[in-house]
């Protein structure tokens, strides 16, 4: 198969975006060193899913935090695998935008635009349209 500038750009974003869920994950199970860590263990993460999610009851907060969670394990997978990659790809970016959303109306503006997620979201969303022309 001959790799056109096209398919290259695709990969890229794929790598690009399953990284960002993957690495995310890692840092909430504590695999990434104490230096490079965001939350460092899931007691953290979760403290963060209910500053994001004021207006969600508490018992519901973990389970927010493991589906999104789940999600961001199956999307970085997926997005690795052909299968199916526009409509993950749109998975993908509806769940970045809901943390950008999220981010911005509990905090403010500049959280998502530090780490990019409307970026990585625009990507994923970018993604699904270059794919499904295909």
């Amino acid at each position: 198969m001959k790799f056109t500038e096209e398919k290259i750009i695709e990969w890229f974003l794929r790598i690009a975006i399953s990284a960002g869920f993957l690495s995310a994950v890692a840092d909430r199970f504590g695999l990434w060193d104490e230096a490079h860590t965001v939350w460092g263990n899931w007691d953290n993460f979760i403290a963060y899913t209910q500053t994001l999610n004021p207006w969600f009851p508490t018992p519901m907060i973990s389970f927010t935090g493991g589906l999104a969670t789940a999600l961001e394990i199956v999307f970085g997978i997926a997005l690795l695998t052909p299968f199916k990659t526009s409509l993950i790809a749109k998975g993908a970016g509806g769940l970045l935008l809901l943390f950008a959303l999220s981010m911005t109306f509990s905090d403010s503006i500049k959280a998502p635009l530090d780490y990019s997620v409307f970026c990585a979201s625009a990507a994923a969303f970018a993604l699904s349209l270059l794919t499904k022309k295909r």
